[in-house]
This record gives C-alpha cells, sequence and structure tokens, in this order.
C-alpha cells in the first residue's frame, strides 16, 4: 500500500525504470539506518520496556500504594515491593551542567545521549569528592572536648527508682527485639517475626544490615557494649557499599548515613565515618537536574536518578528533598568536602525564593522546571520533616543558620493560619490543605510537630513563645486522646476530625499501628522542655500497649486495627521501633544530660548528630 502513494511506480515493482529503482533503493537504505541509529542511541534497556510494553502493564506491575513511609516512607512490606520507575527521564535543558575538564573519560558525550552525561557527572563528583577528601580539619578528641556533657549523661542510672525500673523495661525490649532478629533475620534488612525469617525489602538499592544500622545508636547508649561490637564488626566485613539496585534516597540518608553519622559521633570508631562518606559520595548524581533538586530514586551502582512512579508529573517530593541537610552538612563537616553542603544549600536557595500558596510548601515540586505541581500540603506524609529540618538545622549550627529560622517562623505563621484547627470536642489538629479546600484528618507521622514546636518555642518572636508551648502541648494531647481512644491504646495510621470522627480512624485501611515513634518522639520533647510528669505516664502507657499487643514470640510486630483487642500483626519489625521508638522511650525515663539537647539534635530517624558552628548564612 505504502508504493501506492509514489508517482510512477506500480504495486508490483517489477516494471521500475532504473532511475526509479536508484531512488526508490535510497529511500529504503535510509529509512533502515534511521531506525537502526534510533536504537543504538537509545541510553539504556529501561527505555525498550517503556517503548514496548503496554500502558496497562506498566500500571499493573507494582504500585506504591500509599505514602505509608517514615517522613516520607517507612512502608509496609506491601510497598516496599512496589518501587517503580517514572515513565519518563526529561530532557537536560542546560548543556554547562557537562561541559567539563575531564581528559581521561575520553570522548564526550553527545548533548542528546542523557546515560553518558550522568556517568561523566558521577565521576566528577567522584573525582571531587576524592580531591578533597583530605582537607578535613574535623578532630574527634576536640569534638568530644567541647560537648557540654557526656553523650551518656554524668548519671548511668536515673534518679528516681521508678524511672529506673521503667527504663530497664525498655532496655529489655530493645534486648528482645535485637536477639530475635539476630537469631532469625541477621544481615537482612528487617525481621519478619512471625515467619521468623527476614526480608531485604526494595527501599535501600541492595544496601543490607539496615536494622543493625539503624539500631547502632540505641545499642550504645542503652550500654549494650557486646551487641554495639557486633553490629560493628558486621559493618566492617559485611556492609557492602558497591551495589548496584535502585534506593529510596530519603531512606538511605535518613537510615544509613544518619546511623552510621551517630555511630561515629558516640563512639569515635573510623569505620563509620569512611562508610557514611563513601555512600554520601554515591548519592550525589541524585542532584543532577536542571534545577539541583534530586529525584527521589537513584541507583547506587550507576547513579542513574528518576522519580516514583505514583508522583505527579515526574515530581521530587518535599519531605524527601528536603529531609537532607541534617546528614550532608555533617557529611561536609566530616570528609572536608564542601559539595555535600553545597547541594543541599542549592535546595535551601531555590526554596526560599520561589513563590508559596499562602505561604505554605506544598509536597510535590518539579526538578525540572522549578515549579510546583499540586497545591497539596501536609505536615504528615509527604511534607512533615523538611519543616523538622528547617529548625533543626538553625538548632545544629549553633543558632548561626539564620536562613534556616526565617523559613522556619513563616512556615509556622502560614501552617497556623491555614493548617491548624480546633474541633467541636476542643481538640486542636493539624489538617491537611488541598488548593484551598481542607481534608480534616492528621496522620500518626504528624504527631511529631507537637515536639517541632516546643523544640522551636524557645527561638521564636518573644510574644509567640508561650502561644507554640501551648500549641504543642494541644497537639499532643491530641495526638494521646487517638491512642486513648482506640482499645489497644496504640494510635491508628490516620485519625479525623470530620462527620462527627474526633482523634478517631473512620476508614478500616486507616487502623494500623505500624510500631511508629512520632507520639512517644513528642513527649520526649515536652518532657525535657516542661517536665510535666504527665508526658511520662502517657510514654509508660505506650510501652504497656506495645508488651501487650505487638510483643509475640519472635519479636515485635505492628498490628492491623488498633481497635480490636485481638488484632491480626503485620508480621514486620520496622528497623525505626529500635531506632526511634524504643529511643525515644528510653530516652523518656532517663535523665536530661543523656544526649543532651544542648549537644545534639536528632535526625528525622532519631539518630543523634552533634551541634557545629557554622558561618552565619
Amino acid at each position: 500500500m505504502f508504493l501506492r502513494k509514489i508517482s510512477g511506480i506500480f504495486p508490483a515493482g517489477f516494471g521500475l525504470r532504473l532511475s526509479q529503482k536508484f531512488i526508490f533503493l535510497l529511500f529504503l537504505s535510509g529509512f533502515i539506518t534511521l531506525c537502526f541509529g534510533t536504537l543504538f542511541l537509545l541510553p539504556d534497556t529501561s527505555k525498550f520496556k517503556r517503548i514496548f510494553l503496554s500502558s496497562a502493564h506498566n500500571q499493573n506491575v507494582e504500585k506504591l500504594h500509599s505514602y505509608a513511609g517514615k517522613k516520607m516512607s517507612k512502608k509496609t512490606v506491601e510497598d516496599q515491593k512496589s518501587i517503580i520507575r517514572n515513565s519518563q527521564h526529561e530532557k537536560w535543558k542546560s548543556k554547562d551542567k557537562f561541559n567539563m575538564d575531564v581528559p581521561s573519560f575520553g570522548v564526550i558525550a553527545k548533548n542528546n545521549d542523557r546515560a553518558e552525561k550522568e556517568k561523566i557527572f558521577i565521576n566528577k563528583e567522584h573525582i571531587i569528592a576524592q580531591k578533597d577528601q583530605l582537607k578535613s580539619t574535623f578532630d574527634y578528641e576536640t569534638f568530644r572536648k567541647n560537648l557540654k556533657y557526656p553523650p551518656l549523661g554524668s548519671e548511668h542510672e536515673p534518679k528516681n527508682i521508678e524511672m529506673q525500673e521503667k527504663r530497664k523495661k525498655v532496655k529489655e525490649m530493645m534486648m528482645f527485639a535485637w536477639n530475635s532478629y539476630k537469631q532469625y533475620a541477621w544481615g537482612e534488612n528487617e525481621l519478619r517475626p512471625l515467619t521468623k525469617d527476614g526480608h531485604f525489602g526494595s527501599l535501600f538499592g541492595g544496601l543490607k544490615g539496615a536494622t543493625i544500622v539503624d539500631a547502632l545508636d540505641t545499642l550504645f547508649i542503652m550500654g549494650l557494649k557486646e551487641e554495639f561490637e557486633e553490629a560493628q564488626k558486621w559493618i566492617e566485613t559485611s556492609l557492602d557499599l558497591n551495589v548496584n539496585g535502585e534506593a529510596s534516597l530519603f531512606e538511605v540518608n535518613i537510615r544509613y548515613i544518619g546511623g552510621l553519622l551517630s555511630a561515629y559521633f558516640l563512639s569515635g570508631k573510623e569505620v563509620f565515618r569512611d562508610k557514611a562518606i563513601g555512600l554520601g559520595n554515591k548519592l550525589l548524581p541524585a542532584f543532577s537536574t536542571p534545577t539541583g533538586i534530586p529525584r527521589g530514586i537513584i541507583n547506587l551502582g550507576n547513579g542513574l536518578t528518576w522519580s516514583w512512579g505514583w508522583a505527579s508529573a515526574g515530581s521530587s517530593i518535599l519531605a524527601e528533598f528536603g529531609t537532607l541537610h541534617l546528614e550532608f552538612v555533617q557529611l561536609s563537616e566530616l570528609s572536608g568536602n564542601t559539595i555535600f553542603t553545597e547541594k543541599v544549600n542549592g535546595i535551601r536557595k531555590l526554596l526560599s525564593k520561589i513563590e508559596k500558596p499562602n505561604g505554605l510548601y506544598p509536597n510535590y515540586f518539579s526538578p525540572v522546571s522549578g515549579n510546583w505541581v499540586q497545591h497539596h500540603v501536609s505536615l504528615g506524609g509527604l511534607g512533615d520533616s523538611f519543616y523538622e529540618y528547617l529548625i533543626k538545622s538553625w538548632l545544629m549550627s549553633a543558632r548561626q543558620d539564620n536562613e534556616a529560622k526565617s523559613m522556619y517562623y513563616d512556615a509556622l505563621e502560614a501552617i497556623e493560619t491555614h493548617l491548624i484547627r480546633k474541633s467541636p470536642g476542643g481538640l486542636t489538629y493539624i489538617a491537611e490543605w488541598r488548593g484551598g479546600i481542607l481534608d480534616h484528618k492528621m496522620g500518626h507521622l504528624t504527631c511529631f510537630a507537637a515536639g517541632m514546636f516546643a523544640l522551636g518555642a524557645r527561638d521564636a518572636p518573644a510574644q509567640k513563645r508561650d502561644h507554640y508551648m501551648e500549641l504543642a502541648a494541644e497537639i499532643a494531647n491530641t495526638c494521646h486522646e487517638s491512642y486513648a481512644r482506640t482499645d489497644t491504646k496504640l494510635g491508628p495510621e490516620v485519625f479525623r476530625f470530620d462527620f462527627g470522627a474526633e482523634a478517631t480512624a473512620s476508614r478500616l485501611s486507616e487502623r494500623y499501628y505500624l510500631l511508629r515513634p512520632e507520639v512517644a518522639e513528642s513527649y520526649v520533647y515536652l518532657w525535657r522542655l516542661t517536665h510535666n510528669p504527665k508526658y511520662r505516664e502517657w510514654g509508660w502507657e505506650i510501652v504497656q500497649a506495645l508488651e501487650k499487643y505487638c510483643r509475640i514470640e519472635s519479636g515485635f510486630s505492628g498490628i492491623k486495627d488498633v481497635y480490636s483487642k485481638s488484632p491480626n500483626h503485620d508480621n514486620v519489625q520496622q528497623s525505626f521501633f529500635m531506632s526511634e521508638t524504643l529511643k525515644y522511650l528510653y530516652l523518656l525515663f532517663s535523665e536530661d544530660d543523656l544526649l543532651s539537647l544542648e549537644d545534639w539534635v536528632f535526625n528525622t530517624e532519631a539518630h543523634p548528630l552533634p551541634i557545629i558552628h557554622l558561618k552565619s548564612s
């Protein structure tokens, strides 16, 4: 049929004149060359998948069903199996990003070959990292001498005998969780206590031992020396950074880099420092976007990056790219390589200048166009730890990072104006904002905000300090009510304030509890800043509920329905249970100088990082 459309050529093709045959063969050879050339120029095999697999197939392969994660995503096992690539790689707009003088790489790729460009970028970052590695002036002994309090405090046991017993109970829970993991899942990422095995999940790009790295500092502060040393030995011999897999930039940063950094600052063991810096170098290619805003997923082997498949229009997520600052500043401090700080400062500068709807930061941002993608604002999943890292960046800089301070208090004003409401029953809550329409619900993740408000109250304008402490107490009370109104005395994943609901989950899909720490976290800050005994009482209620409903024969497990006195278990002992939940409960029953707030800030995985002195921004 195609030949019939060319004038002078018969359908059979046998009556062609010589000149017509020549023209036809020339056209055919050009067409074949074009087809094969296009295939060879495709940067990687994933392109073939996207071309030849139907959209229906791509949608049904695996879906990320919810943002159930810690400060974006601490996911259930089902979530962890559902990472997918975004369907498009955006084209680079700036040729300057790859105009690098690196002669050892040979011929520089053509402008339209993204894969080759990214390889060059990765190698360039590697050279910068190696070149600057020896410039660090950090001295561990000097650092320790400058702390106001010993990391483990001046008193190894609380003065109050009742608190001693409660703290011992939390320590016993830690030992049980650790030994269960060691027996059934050693070296894997998390324990599945019902089936007595482990799983690697798909958030960590082939990295192993997430529970080991996450638990390091908790073992240390609890004085579990033998367990800490066996964890250190595993990291020395078995934590291989040369893996080739798809990792969440956010999760690798807060769990692995955060855990390794805190272990180094507490113990002084160089292996933790070296591993943290090495892993930090592997994350740098994620920033190779037109805006400098990193994508959410990175292949730790080849450095290629892409966005979450469920993220609107290839967006990056506020709670992911906004939760890097603490760890990356510390990486620069330890390595002498300023590139880590430069990367996160670039994010900060962009966000400080961009227009924000009603002063609020939406959750979805395009790393290509530099614009907000959706006007969905939340202090729960997708947004939460961005705000947390603003106030903590101010504190970690010894109150020198004025840009972070200004952004935090401006955001807090907008949050109070547009998101914070009071229920008919008198409970203060933080709603979600969707283009001007409020969704009257709170996630368990949002309960961290009570601690954040309390932590930031001291440096607020004088007329606001008492108000922010009152607001923190009200949010903590609401979160306590979400626990108290269940049969298990553990809080649901989401609780609502609409259609007659008051701090209760109204949907079956929101009734689960994943061993989350946010409520205990806020109790710690409020206890230390007010010494109101109710926060310790509320914390003990959590301990008792965990023992009764989450402790099973071979570890601790989340439960599927907090409103059932005989709940089914989800078969996951989350790594953050040891990193955060048990650590915060242990600190709640300890003296204030154990990891004093005058010396330390906690990253969003509860890994303590020291306050350092930076130049004023």
